[in-house]
């Protein structure tokens, strides 16, 4: 039964909660905060989707089964590898 309750959001209690957030954060800052909510949510859900190329190639440890390689490590060897 409280289920059923926790569901059903009408318009008064929503405008509660915005009166609440606008009280504590102030109007200036909720756009802000919806913004960067959006970011991250877009941010993570990317992540989920596009695995990152090199930690796939050099695996838990390098190639040759040493330890991980740090990303500044990896940026010396593309320094090196470019004429």
């Amino acid at each position: 039964m409280t289920t059923f309750f926790l569901a059903m959001f009408g318009t008064t209690e929503l405008w509660v909660v915005l009166g609440i957030g606008v009280l504590i954060f102030g109007g200036r800052k909720l756009p802000e905060l919806a913004r960067a909510m959006g970011s991250s949510i877009t941010q993570f859900k990317r992540g989920m989707r596009e695995p990152e190329g090199d930690e796939l190639l050099d695996g838990p440890s390098g190639s040759d089964g040493s330890k991980p390689r740090t990303p500044e490590e990896r940026d010396v060897d593309r320094e090196r590898e470019d004429p």
